[in-house]
């Protein structure tokens, strides 16, 4: 997945809609939990499952939220790339889930008590996390320009050139740095006189 961006403008959003996510995912759990064990129901009850934040909840189904939400919320305050793995692993089997629990739906085998509304979340669910994880690499200024340089390249002749859009001769990677670099320090300069 080297083609991802690195410290992409969008990241601090996405990885604050993860968060989020994370905690609707641990609220749920911690409230069907509480509501499921209340009723008396076994842990892969799949009738008379009570309805919390929306969706239908059994024993089974809130342990497992309460798990998952914690690590997604754990990993959106730790950050780095951490978050990212969380966040790209936990999408995919949230969205596999969906569609796996969507094909058992009226078996035996529905242990976790999915109904139609309870996919479709878990499928949404799973999207958010999944482009939270996808927009979440971080990595030095260095490999950011090295990285942007390289997605937006032309073809070169020479090893670590970039040719550009405009056809004009091509940039030495290393000066591409040192230029955002120069950049971002003639800025903060200019917001500490202002």
């Amino acid at each position: 997945m080297d083609h991802l961006p690195i410290n992409h403008r969008l990241r601090p959003l996405w990885r604050g809609l993860a968060f989020l996510t994370g905690v609707y995912i641990l609220v749920f759990g911690i409230l069907g939990f509480i509501k499921s064990r209340d009723e008396g129901l076994a842990w892969t009850a799949q009738e008379g499952l009570p309805w919390v934040l929306g969706l239908h909840a059994n024993p089974a189904f809130s342990a497992l939220s309460i798990v998952v939400g914690a690590i997604v919320v754990i990993g959106a305050l730790i950050g780095r790339n951490i978050d990212r793995w969380i966040n790209l692993i936990a999408g995919a089997v949230f969205m596999l889930a969906s569609m796996f629990m969507l094909l058992l739906l009226r078996t035996d085998l529905n242990f976790l008590g999915f109904g139609v509304s309870t996919c479709v979340v878990s499928a949404i669910l799973g999207l958010i996390l999944f482009t939270a994880g996808l927009y979440g690499r971080v990595g030095s200024v260095e490999r950011e320009a090295a990285e942007e340089a390289r997605r937006h390249r032309t073809v070169g002749r020479e090893q670590g050139v970039v040719g550009n859009e405009t056809g004009d001769e091509p940039v030495d990677v290393v000066e591409v740095v040192a230029e955002k670099e120069d950049a971002d320090e003639n800025l903060t300069a200019v917001e500490k006189n202002n």
